[in-house]
């Protein structure tokens, strides 16, 4: 067993660069088929680019399209967070549309009313104390 500490050290780091680099593929691909405004052609375009030249297809990827790839995961993001929410509001039986669209119809349900008093408390426009008067009172009437 003659495996220097150095060369452990080294192997180890190639490891973790081979897996890192496995990361960075996979965010960039799935950056080029998350992209709504990238025509099919596009995606194509890119993929045979980064499979057939990996590392420059991948630095050429970065420089052109990095800048808007964390603005494209934070639309997603916040895409899935309103998803998200409508299915909360729909499974709990407050209707099918937005809190505006149920207060229109005249005061919404308890859980929308439950779900603004719990947006103003998030934001500070009301105490903890006053939310949970205001909510003994929604819950009891």
């Amino acid at each position: 067993m003659n495996y220097p500490l150095l060369n452990v050290f080294l192997t180890t780091m190639w490891f973790f660069l081979w897996i890192l680099w496995f990361f960075l593929l996979f965010r960039i691909f799935g950056d080029i088929f998350r992209d709504h405004e990238l025509s099919g052609w596009g995606k194509a375009a890119w993929s045979v680019f980064v499979i057939v030249l990996p590392f420059v297809g991948v630095f050429v990827y970065l420089i052109a399209r990095g800048r808007g790839m964390g603005a494209r995961e934070v639309a997603q993001a916040q895409r899935n967070e309103q998803e998200f929410r409508a299915y909360v509001r729909e499974a709990a039986g407050t209707g099918s549309g937005p809190v505006e669209a149920a207060d229109a119809k005249g005061g919404g349900g308890q859980a929308d009313q439950l779900a603004k008093l719990a947006d103003l408390r998030a934001h500070g426009d009301i105490s903890e104390e006053e939310f949970q008067r205001a909510k003994e009172h929604v819950l009891a009437a």
